[in-house]
């Protein structure tokens, strides 16, 4: 069970794809129905992606409280969920929600004060008891007990069956960590099962049933069922004091190595997959490139478990996740540069003594104008391209202790593209100096004619107030609309103590009261240069400015005329500074605006699709239970103007007052809750972090237009390579000349890879082979995975929101002649053309075919509609 809050769409379905991928190619079984039973609160998007994957129904346990009892008093736990808004009705599914007594047996019974139905007890990891004897295992079923256990049951059973519209009653035996010793538990559910039904004055039949045997019973009953929209059960709240929303930003570090990974699984997917069918006799291995993908493909899966990406898990399973994902990145990165080396051969002159070499690859199948950055520890003079040409570059002291020197190179990328550059150093052949200096200082309100200081590129103006060194206001200089817009850090600070109140923990927030200022004095530098402005804020707890715990570093760029500025000067660029913390601890930066909101906000389902958040109040907890996930995107906006707020991670995000956001970047906890010591779940988090949020301001219009885009580009920056070569001259560049891969602007490139699946796309052929035993030896390297998905709902834009069409042979031409494209199902176990749904019955409904119609295909083309998410095999010559 993925976690369905803190999740990007594009790492649930790898982790969907490499689940169904194993079971179809192991035991030739396609998965039909989700049990998503344990994520805190359900996104919408779930339901979207499991109807993708050709499942029938979906089922979810936990969501806010007071939302299930509504549910359950009304007989509305179960309904056909209409996930995305914009493809609505195509991709609808039959939606179960557990009641409240969720996915466990209960727990209590009246007759004894041993747990119930649980025979074999609490589970004793690593060391089990000897003589098998568990602590708390229930009274065994015997002739003296049996009546006493089945009317308990019976009792359950009709109190659950009056909260639904079936005479079918879901009935869940375990909980979590039991069927341990599952032998003591069937030989006393036998004998309670059948006593139960030899009586007929209960009244119930029992029977063991998968979830596909219950939801079958259950379709065809042909009850017509409410439709729900798009809306999410988001965030969860178990009681008025438990509101499940401090892990939106629990492991901040964590959240970031994960979406750094994915995002280096989806650079290395590409680039192998370009490279293997270019170049199928090169030099690097491709079983070794395969098996380096596929390490970072599980370690990217498995983190994104409910309490793993969650950040709810012991210190020892977060370092097991970080130390995977690390060995993955690892691995990718060796494959990344063995391809880089083999398509890109030196020679060295004695013109190229001193320069560095870097290789730049674009990962989106977009050309991109952009700024890449480069660490060093000495300066460098000039910048070259492949052609040795100049290209602009500034280089300044950087901010980070860990080097001397930022260098910012503008680059032109081809979509799936690879540029060279040289960079020449300081101690090189003198020559005339083209890399811009950037100058830092220091300015204050003495040695200023005025106190307030503009900043500005084409898109922006920043103004600093220098008797407080905070930022004022941004001026949207296209519209030339100013909004008043400041920034501070602040800290909630938590209870630890059971007996004093509700606390916060890894999974829950719990606030009392206001969230304190942490900074009594301000300190300002700034670096100003032709292509980069920084603003360096540094945040001192006392007026001495001795050492500081917060930091903003924010970052204005300079497209020069002749480039494409459409995206590159759009964002403003701020990379936070927290921690370490004090403990109870958890931190927020506040941005208060002149924006007329009423305190909604905006915020994304897995980087899919947006929710819109109304702020509600509640007797107990309101600050927390206005809390969401923001897992790329969150905006503010009032009839003019809409404030958007990009990451590169998951956060926890909330708007407590009009024209406000607040993003809680950093927790540290500790608490002396039994569950949480027990299991060592407290979170004392002494790391220090350092997010990246990007700004943009604009019309609703423009951002519109924008926003997706430019979250994808912060997500999937380009990747920068330094070779260990000194040469400067080329013997061969196989990669400049290359015919880039390149879709519209509302259409993104999800996914091109290599999966390396033995499985025969023929399902009756696949299947007649798993009964044989009969599989392939070595992995399958000509299936090739393609993903194409529409970013735009149906009414978002005037233009993007159109439906695209694609042909994926002109498409994919730079790799190679494509002979065959078949269409599948999300995670590619199904043949689309022969997967059938379930249709249940709904009202109102508005049957429509969801079949999809080979025909298109016969030429190679497809059309992609708003929020679409197209899945293909395909084949070269």
């Amino acid at each position: 069970m993925h976690d369905e809050a803190v999740t990007t769409v594009d790492d649930q379905i790898i982790q969907l794809t490499e689940g169904h991928g194993f079971l179809y190619e192991t035991f030739g079984v396609r998965p039909q129905f989700s049990w998503h039973v344990d994520p805190f609160g359900a996104s919408a998007t779930s339901p979207t992606i499991f109807s993708m994957s050709g499942f029938n129904a979906h089922l979810i346990s936990r969501i806010d409280y007071d939302s299930k009892a509504a549910m359950q008093d009304s007989k509305k736990l179960q309904f056909v969920w209409r996930g995305s808004r914009s493809l609505s009705e195509k991709q609808e599914i039959f939606t179960h929600v557990m009641d409240q007594f969720s996915y466990c047996t209960p727990s209590y019974l009246p007759f004894t004060n041993r747990s119930g139905f649980y025979w074999n007890g609490v589970a004793l990891f690593p060391d089990p008891p000897k003589d098998g004897i568990y602590p708390n295992m229930s009274l065994p079923v015997t002739s003296d007990s049996i009546h006493q256990y089945a009317e308990a049951m019976v009792k359950n059973i009709k109190t659950r069956a009056a909260w639904f519209r079936s005479n079918d009653v879901l009935w869940p035996w375990g909980c979590d960590k039991q069927f341990f010793n599952s032998s003591v538990q069937f030989k006393n559910m036998d004998l309670l099962l059948e006593y139960i039904n030899s009586k007929a004055e209960f009244g119930v039949t029992v029977q063991y049933a998968t979830l596909g045997e219950y939801f079958t019973n259950l379709y065809n009953r042909n009850i017509t069922w409410e439709i729900r929209g798009s809306q999410d059960f988001l965030p969860y709240s178990s009681d008025v004091f438990q509101a499940w929303t401090g892990f939106f930003a629990s492991r901040n570090v964590l959240k970031g190595v994960a979406r750094r990974a994915s995002s280096l699984l989806y650079a290395g997917g590409s680039a192998f997959t370009q490279y293997l069918m270019k170049y199928p006799s090169g030099a690097v291995c491709k079983m070794w490139a395969l098996e380096q993908l596929r390490a970072l493909r599980w370690a990217v899966s498995e983190v994104q478990h409910h309490d793993g990406i969650t950040g709810t898990e012991s210190p020892k399973v977060g370092d097991m996740y970080i130390a995977h994902l690390h060995e993955g990145m690892t691995g990718v990165r060796k494959l990344m540069k063995a391809i880089v080396m083999e398509q890109i051969s030196y020679e060295k002159t004695e013109q190229s003594e001193g320069l560095l070499h870097i290789t730049v690859y674009n990962p989106l199948a977009w050309n991109m104008t952009t700024f890449i950055s480069v660490a060093l520890n000495t300066s460098v003079t000039a910048v070259y391209n492949e052609l040795g040409h100049l290209v602009p570059a500034q280089i300044h002291n950087s901010s980070d202790p860990s080097h001397s020197f930022d260098l910012y190179v503008l680059v032109v990328l081809p979509g799936l593209g690879y540029r060279r550059y040289s960079i020449k150093s300081e101690n090189a052949e003198p020559r005339k100096e083209t890399v811009h200096m950037g100058r830092q200082s220091s300015p204050s309100r003495k040695n200023s004619k005025s106190r307030m200081m503009p900043l500005s590129n084409d898109c922006y103006t920043l103004w600093i107030d220098l008797s407080t060194n905070m930022l004022v206001s941004i001026t949207d200089r296209e519209r030339n609309y100013t909004v008043q817009t400041t920034q501070e850090f602040l800290e909630y600070h938590a209870n630890g103590d059971t007996g004093a109140g509700p606390i916060s923990d890894n999974y829950m927030f719990f606030t009392n009261g206001y969230a304190a200022s942490v900074a009594k004095s301000v300190g300002l530098e700034i670096v100003t240069g032709t292509l980069v402005t920084e603003i360096r804020q540094y945040f001192y707890r006392d007026i001495s400015q001795q050492s500081y715990m917060y930091a903003i570093f924010s970052r204005l760029y300079h497209v020069p005329d002749g480039y494409d500025k459409t995206l590159a000067c759009r964002a403003i660029e701020q990379q936070y500074r927290v921690g370490p913390l004090e403990l109870n601890r958890e931190a927020i930066v506040r941005i208060q605006t002149n924006l007329q909101t009423s305190k909604r906000i905006y915020t994304d389902d897995n980087a899919y699709q947006m929710q819109a958040r109304e702020f509600k109040v509640y007797n107990s907890n309101t600050v927390a239970r206005n809390y969401y996930p923001m897992v790329r995107t969150a905006y503010i906006e009032d009839e003019k103007t809409r404030l958007v707020l990009l990451s590169e991670r998951s956060h926890g995000v909330s708007s407590q007052d009009n024209g406000q956001v607040e993003i809680m970047l950093h927790r540290r906890l500790w608490n002396n809750m039994e569950w949480d010591l027990n299991y060592n779940l407290t979170l004392d988090d002494t790391s220090v972090v350092r997010p990246t949020i990007w700004l943009v301001v604009g019309s609703k219009e423009v951002t519109d237009s924008l926003y997706q885009r430019l979250g994808l580009c912060l997500e999937h920056k380009p990747l920068v390579m330094i070779s260990p070569h000194t040469g400067c001259g080329k013997s061969e560049n196989r990669v400049v000349d290359d015919v880039p891969v390149t879709l519209p602007p509302n259409i993104h490139l999800q996914t091109l890879s290599i999966p390396g699946w033995k499985y025969s796309s023929d399902h009756t052929e696949h299947i007649r082979n798993v009964h044989k035993g009969k599989t392939r030896d070595d992995a399958d390297f000509s299936r090739i995975l393609l993903r194409l998905q529409h970013l735009y709902e149906a009414d978002e834009d005037p233009i993007l929101s159109k439906p695209a069409s694609i042909n994926i042979k002109l498409l994919l031409k730079g790799l190679g002649t494509v002979r065959l494209v078949e269409e599948r199902s999300l995670t590619g176990t199904w043949d689309l053309s022969t997967m059938e749904r379930w249709k249940w019955k709904s009202t109102p409904r508005k049957d429509s075919d969801e079949r999809i119609s080979m025909k298109s295909m016969e030429d190679f083309t497809v059309v992609v509609s708003p929020k679409e998410i197209r899945t293909f095999f395909v084949y070269f010559q």
